[in-house]
Parts: structure tokens; sequence; C-alpha cells
């Protein structure tokens, strides 16, 4: 278990390195050797998930790191189907997720998404009794609203630690980053590179320029800057770990966070991306398609 008094990019602020690594679509030898490295490198904080399909291997690359076990901050998260958040359900995920992981604990346990067919209660107190028998230090939540976040810190007898959303310049959360900040939540940013579409944005490319880094770092410093935010950017390349973590020797002065903050998404990203314009109408015309054409027609375009 990370201690208090380690440094500013072992720990961070709020308990938690402030930046880890996303293991989300990685698998296998290319999985671990990224962990492997991610760690040599000098990160302590891996996240993962039921849903990732991963957990042996991250555990297993922690074990082959040389590595205590207490030196790393370690996440996973049960997936957010009905069926696995009653209150046995929730039990027996988490401790299968240990046995994957070949650990006796995990840091941060989260709650993947919610389902309105479950019942915040029943998931809540077993998360609770999770705590209380020492095999999960911290609790969170992962894509909750600000509405389901509320929900889950009235019914829980353990604090809410984290919410885990996409959060980034092209979509930034203002509104959960807000309630997570007036309420003490640590707001954990995945796709923090928007899957890597900021990394050739001009005004964070003129911005790095300043200090002799690239796009994608000034957008992870601009993160990490923010009050209660911690991120975990994703990638399996050995140069792009050591460019994601090569961000604790600048600071972003209050004029150029602003600039960020100000950033607007590319056309094309904003409309493209779910929930956008073109989302929507996919979802308009998809269903419409099927009924006035042929499917044999149909077939060659989807």
């Amino acid at each position: 278990m990370l201690q208090s008094g380690d440094n500013d990019a072992e720990l961070g602020n709020y308990g938690i390195p402030p930046i880890g690594l996303g293991t989300y679509r990685a698998g296998g030898y290319e999985c671990f050797d990224a962990v492997r490295a991610a760690l040599d490198m000098g990160y302590r904080h891996i996240d993962t998930a039921m849903a990732y399909e991963n957990e042996a291997v991250v555990g297993r690359a922690i074990d082959c790191s040389g590595l205590d076990r207490d030196e790393i901050f370690l996440t996973t998260k049960i997936k957010g189907y009905p069926r696995f958040l009653d209150y046995d359900s929730v039990v027996e995920a988490a401790t299968g997720c240990l046995d994957r992981l070949g650990t006796s604990y995990v840091d941060l346990l989260l709650i993947h998404w919610w389902n309105s067919r479950a019942d915040m209660e029943e998931t809540f107190g077993a998360l609770a009794e999770l705590v209380d028998s020492g095999c999960v230090e911290r609790i969170g939540v992962s894509n909750f609203s600000v509405d389901q976040l509320q929900r889950a810190m009235d019914v829980s007898a353990i604090p809410i630690f984290t919410n885990q959303v996409e959060h980034h310049p092209y979509w930034r959360q203002d509104e959960v980053l807000s309630f997570c900040q007036s309420n003490d939540v640590v707001l954990t940013a995945y796709s923090p590179l928007a899957e890597g579409r900021v990394v050739g944005d001009d005004v964070l490319t003129t911005i790095g320029a300043e200090y002799d880094k690239t796009a994608a770092q000034v957008a992870i410093r601009w993160l990490i800057q923010q009050d209660h935010v911690v991120t975990i950017p994703k990638t399996v390349r050995p140069p792009r770990l050591q460019e994601n973590f090569d961000v604790f020797d600048f600071t972003l002065s209050e004029a150029e966070m602003t600039r960020i903050d100000e950033l607007e998404a590319p056309f094309w990203y904003r409309h493209n991306r779910e929930g956008g314009l073109v989302y929507r109408a996919r979802g308009v015309v998809g269903p419409v398609a099927e009924r006035v054409v042929p499917a044999s027609v149909l077939g060659k375009f989807t």
C-alpha cells in the first residue's frame, strides 16, 4: 500500500499517483511488456478491469517487476451488468479479480458502469464489506453521471474515492469535475489524449514548443494541474510510455491552462464521437435503412 510521503510523481496529492498506465485493449505479451516497461520507467499506478480480460497478465507483469506489491497502486473494475452487482456477486467478482491478479488486495476497486436495474444499496454494501475485510483499500466508480455519483455517495458507508471518466481537452467533463472537486472525489481521466487525436493539435503544439514538450505532454500536464484530477494514458510503445510520464519538469501558466480550457474540438471529432450529430443520425438512419433497403443490398455497406 503506497504511503503518504512518497514523491509527487509516485503519489500525488490525493493518495494516488497522478499518472498511471491504462491497459484497455491491451493483452498478451504486448500488455505484459508494457506494464513491465512502465514500472521500470517509474510508473507506480496500473489500471485494469474484468472487462479488459488482461488481469492475469497485469498481475504477472507486476509479480515479475521486482517491486514490492505495496509500491504499486493497482486498480481494477467490476463489470456493470446487473448479474455482477448484487451483494454476493460483487464479492464473488472481486474475489475473481484478486485471483487473476495474483494479489491479496487491490488499492482501488471500481464499479465499471452503472445499470439502473441493479440495487445501489446492495452493490455498495458489498463494496463496504470488501473494504472491511482488507482485500480492497478504496472503492470508486467509473462512467457515473453526477446524479449517479450523488446516489452512490448517499448509500455508501465508505467514501467514494474516484469517478473514472473520459476527460481531455476535446471532451471536458466540467460538471462532473466541479462536483468531484466540491465533494473531495478524485476524477480519474481516461483517454486523456482523445485516443491520440490531440497529438496534432496546433494550440497544444504551440504551447509545448515553449517547454520543449509535445502536444500530448501538454494535454497530460493540463490534466494533472487540475484540482482533484489524475490520469491513465494507455500505450504499449515504450517511447510513448516515457513521453507520457515526462511531464513533471514543467508547469503550465494560468493563461495557458485557460487557453486549453477554451479549446474547441475539431468539427469532425465533436460530431462523430458517441452522442455527436453524426452518431445520432446513424442511430436514426440505420433502423430506417433496414426497413426500406433489402438486406442483401444493405449488407454491402455495413
